[in-house]
């Protein structure tokens, strides 16, 4: 081991003396030092003056490229490997080497190691030839680095703050996509301090689709609602704890790293090995579970969901269905007590067995619905003599009921008979019925409220079809923006009596009758309410008559 400016310059200069072939390794940092230091440079003038041969490997990268271009002028031949770590020179005799360069030692080597011993020097050159076998031409690289083609790669590594900047850079890199696997809560945590998670919200601004999967907890809570504030588009499920996170960016690059330290502060300090790859090959499989990971939370998700969601209908439609049972019971009750009150008890209890056959049909419905064994009984349809009719017959509730609510039907069309569809007859009743049920549930509670139903033929463009759209339009309070994503999912209700279930069988018959439903709020004017429409083809034999 030699120490000291002057004995080292001497030792180089001896061991490039005596041999007419050089074979030497040097990383990154090296072609710079050799270049730029005018005693290293003067060393390789002599090398070529001399006819000394020499075969370097190095790390080419984009900030040293112009080195190692000036470097091959006095090479024989240069080759890349990538993140090679090693400084060494080994001729048929000797063997040199120096310590990895440090950033503040660019000026020059601090100590060497120097040998001439058989063995060691066999064994180095040993060495050199396998690197040499793995590295590719100089030109190949410098190709790839200007063409901004990047060499395929597949590292396992173990150097924890490399893995941290590779990190960062995928995140600094990421256009178009971000796949993210974390393996336990802490995770996001640690990776808020590395500063991943503000590349990814703003990779997602930029219009990057982001998943991720994490565990969820408080701990975790406020980075997540970072993450949804800022970029709501990020979509995050709630994962299980595991050994190992992944990160794949634009499905060209991937890393994985073990975790090695659960409850480690930094991210360099929770991992063990990781690996890293930009192989097409690499990245498709570990894409190909990262989407098995996703699925099958999804899976776990839409089962929470199902189950949360048949729980409150188990509780909805208990209190529905003992509503009206505990009112027939005590009708029942009341009727051999007061048998004078026959005709009024009698009506009360009509009205909720009406009211339990109702929630009953709703039940069967979503069932067939769900089982699709729902049966239609398909016929030509007058739609115009069959909404005129079920308008008359609620003018004649709202009047019995003494409702401050009016009810108009306008057909826009000049020939109302011309509105003819294909469809069950029963089914179309059930959905018309449900719309101006809701609207009226909802109208009767302002002052002077009004429903206005209409028909009218229109052009699908999509399709080029023709069809008849029909609207309920209503006074009322509106739509609850909260309910408005989901309205004619199941269950989807706000109101203190009903199920949720009728738009979602709405919905269900309209289209499997081919139509389409939809609902938004009235926004003309002052006026508050929703409306809510439906789409169906008109009869082919009238469209070949329009046409």
């Amino acid at each position: 081991m030699l120490s000291g400016e002057q004995n080292v310059m001497d030792t180089i200069l001896h061991f490039l003396s005596i041999s007419d072939r050089i074979d030497s390794c040097g990383d990154y940092k090296a072609p710079s030092l050799i270049i730029e230091v005018d005693a290293y440079k003067k060393l390789l003038l002599d090398l070529k003056a001399n006819g000394i041969k020499l075969r370097y490997i190095t790390d080419i990268t984009k900030d040293n490229i112009q080195y190692c271009k000036e470097l091959l002028k006095f090479a024989k031949e240069i080759r890349h490997l990538d993140d090679i770590r090693a400084n060494f020179s080994v001729s048929e005799t000797e063997y040199m080497a120096s310590a990895t360069l440090q950033e503040e030692e660019q000026q020059h080597i601090p100590q060497v190691i120097y040998s001439n011993v058989k063995d060691l020097v066999g064994q180095q050159k040993y060495v050199f030839e396998s690197l040499w076998n793995k590295s590719i031409p100089a030109d190949q690289r410098f190709r790839e680095i200007e063409d901004g083609i990047e060499a395929e790669i597949f590292e396992v590594l173990n150097n924890s703050e490399r893995v941290s900047q590779i990190l960062l850079d995928l995140a600094k890199s990421a256009k178009r996509e971000l796949l993210i696997h974390l393996p336990n809560v802490k995770s996001l945590e640690r990776l808020e301090r590395l500063g991943v998670i503000d590349y990814t919200i703003n990779a997602s601004q930029n219009g990057a689709i982001v998943r991720m999967i994490c565990p969820l907890s408080a701990g975790n809570s406020r980075i997540v609602k970072k993450i949804t504030d800022n970029a709501p588009a990020i979509k995050i499920l709630n994962g299980n704890n595991s050994p190992y996170g992944m990160y794949i960016v634009d499905g060209e690059k991937v890393i994985r790293a073990e975790l090695k330290e659960p409850n480690a502060e930094k991210f360099s300090e929770s991992i063990g090995f990781a690996v890293y790859s930009n192989s097409r090959r690499s990245v498709e499989s570990f894409r190909s579970v990262f989407d098995l990971l996703w699925n099958e939370r999804m899976l776990n998700e839409e089962l929470k969901r199902a189950d949360k969601m048949q729980k409150e209908f188990i509780n909805m439609a208990s209190h529905e269905l003992r509503t009206p049972t505990q009112a027939i019971l005590s009708y029942s009750e009341l009727l051999q007590k007061h048998p004078e009150r026959k005709e009024e008890m009698i009506q009360a209890m009509s009205r909720n067995a009406a009211r339990l056959q109702k929630l009953t049909d709703d039940i069967l419905d979503v069932t067939r619905i769900e089982s699709e064994t729902l049966m239609l009984k398909i016929e030509p349809l007058n739609l115009n003599d069959l909404i005129s009719n079920i308008v008359e017959d609620y003018r004649n509730q709202i009047e019995k009921n003494d409702d401050d609510v009016r009810l108009f039907y306008q057909p826009k069309t000049t020939d109302p008979d011309s509105i003819i569809v294909e469809a069950d007859r029963a089914r179309m009743i059930q959905v018309i019925s449900n719309l101006l049920s809701n609207a009226l549930k909802f109208t009767k509670k302002e002052e002077e409220g009004s429903i206005y139903v209409t028909a009218e033929e229109e052009e699908n463009h999509g399709s080029k079809r023709q069809e008849v759209v029909v609207s309920v339009k209503d006074t009322g309070k509106g739509i609850d923006p909260e309910i408005m994503p989901r309205l004619f999912t199941k269950f989807a209700t706000k109101s203190e009596t009903g199920t949720g279930l009728g738009l979602f069988i709405c919905k269900s018959i309209i289209e499997v009758h081919g139509g389409r439903i939809w609902a938004e709020n009235n926004n003309e004017g002052t006026k508050k309410g929703a409306i809510f429409s439906f789409s169906l083809p008109l009869n082919k034999k009238q469209q070949q008559q329009q046409h």
